[in-house]
């Protein structure tokens, strides 16, 4: 009989790829996808995976795990729109807060072996002189941030009171094949793609001097799968992904050297974290990451998928939560 893993937001980058992953290289799970495809899309979910539309705050969520038992459960749904987050503050809670809740309960009532939680860069805030190494203190400067470090703590309490195993993964600026390219507001490298196929020049917030380290999700998929199984990894926080770091805009120039060319258009800045540049040796030491795809390579792979797709509407938020201070280029 085989065993199950739970894949939440499968329909996403993440879920769906690690999905393909499972299937691929661990026929003997059943994989079991969960998303209300709010921010992913079907055609992402490949056809051996169990898939259920459901919402990760419904009751429901029960009645999956009392079905299927999962052995592991890998929960990725999120709405990761970070620098929107401060103008939707209640639909950012209620998405990537309150699920946690439901799926810790379950995780603790059916005995599963480990949840692997992918938190995010952003619960470091302004790091330290801009270096992010997973022993220093939480201190996010965003909604988002707050809500996944909030996640973060409650899982390390389920795992003090209840013996719950768990891995925390802390990915930093994911991209590839099957990522949303159509959501405005999150994704950059995404969005920079978009926008070259709409005739239209990339953006910019500010000087572009701001530092990210960019991974490529083909590299991630085994040690997320690691991050699951191997002893070593139980009750750790690990930072996953790229080793190099880049300007925004040195980033653009290698996108646009990808592209054979893109426009640029420099924007006003926003409230951000100007340096975030992980450390990544844990990634290598427990999970056995390696770094094997530079930008150039991961973005002309990603350009090739990103041309293949079909023209979809593009998703623009209808109604802030706060318009005080809203950015000029995303007013309605």
């Amino acid at each position: 009989m085989k065993e199950t893993v739970i894949i939440t937001g499968v329909a996403g980058l993440l879920g769906s790829r690690l999905a393909d992953w499972i299937i691929e290289n661990h026929p003997k799970y059943n994989v079991v996808g969960i998303d209300d495809l709010s921010g992913g899309y079907i055609e992402n979910i490949n056809k051996k995976v169990i898939f259920l539309n459901v919402n990760l705050t419904s009751p429901s969520i029960k009645d999956i795990f009392q079905q299927y038992k999962p052995k592991y459960v890998f929960h990725f749904a999120a709405y990761a729109a970070e620098g929107l987050s401060p103008f939707i503050r209640t639909y950012n809670y209620t998405n990537n807060l309150l699920p946690i809740a439901n799926l810790v309960n379950n995780c603790i009532n059916y005995d599963v072996k480990r949840l692997v939680f992918t938190s995010t860069m952003a619960v470091y805030g302004h790091g330290e002189g801009g270096i992010f190494h997973e022993g220093m203190k939480r201190n996010p400067i965003d909604p988002y941030g707050v809500a996944k470090a909030a996640c973060e703590n409650d899982i390390e309490i389920a795992g003090e009171q209840h013996g719950l195993d768990w891995c925390i993964i802390r990915p930093h600026n994911v991209y590839g094949a099957k990522q949303n390219i159509w959501d405005k507001y999150r994704n950059v490298l995404g969005i920079w793609m978009y926008y070259h196929m709409e005739c239209k020049p990339i953006t910019i917030f500010g000087d572009g001097n701001q530092k990210r380290a960019f991974s490529y999700i083909d590299d991630s998929l085994e040690p997320l799968w690691n991050a699951a199984i191997r002893p070593e990894a139980s009750k750790q926080i690990i930072n996953l992904g790229g080793i190099h770091e880049y300007s925004i805009n040195e980033a653009s120039d290698i996108l646009s050297s990808v592209l054979g060319g893109a426009e640029k258009v420099y924007l006003e800045g926003r409230h951000e974290v100007h340096t975030a540049i992980p450390t990544f040796q844990k990634s290598i030491d427990i999970l056995g990451f390696e770094h094997k795809t530079n930008l150039k390579e991961g973005l002309t792979k990603m350009w090739e998928w990103a041309q293949q797709q079909p023209k979809r509407e593009r998703f623009v938020w209808g109604d802030y939560e706060i318009k005080k201070g809203i950015y000029s280029f995303w007013k309605n």
